[in-house]
């Protein structure tokens, strides 16, 4: 079924009206919420229920605030699919980081407890690290 199409459906078939994105993203926190409680309960035939209405709130929401789907989901594809490169090197003295082979920080390294901070903070980040030879 085309995306647009299923929308309207589920916007024809609604079962609360609204116009407010405020209640209707609010709608699909409560499904999200719902789904994940199921799921902690381990009772994953429910979350994925819930999930399913969750969509139809989301679509219901979408429409609400005029955001076009087919250009969200390219733009969502588009966004997913650019490699995003982080790197953490760190050189004799201080720690560099790396965007897509371009600079955007450094700072002093002074010890041992420095270099542990450098490499969690790398993990936290998505980082790649890596020690420079010297």
């Amino acid at each position: 079924m085309e995306i647009r199409k299923a929308i309207e459906i589920i916007w024809d078939n609604r079962q609360y009206v609204t116009n407010d994105p405020k209640t209707a993203i609010s709608h699909l926190n409560e499904e999200v919420a719902e789904s994940l409680k199921a799921l902690m309960r381990g009772n994953i035939d429910e979350a994925k229920k819930e999930l399913q209405d969750a969509m139809s709130c989301l679509f219901i929401a979408m429409k609400v605030l005029e955001v076009d789907p087919e250009e969200a989901i390219k733009q969502q594809v588009d966004q997913m699919s650019k490699s995003n490169n982080k790197i953490m090197i760190l050189k004799r003295d201080k720690v560099e980081i790396y965007v897509n082979d371009i600079l955007k920080g450094s700072w002093s390294i002074w010890g041992d407890e420095d270099v542990r901070d450098a490499k969690k903070l790398a993990k936290e980040l998505g980082c790649d690290f890596k020690i420079e030879a010297e």
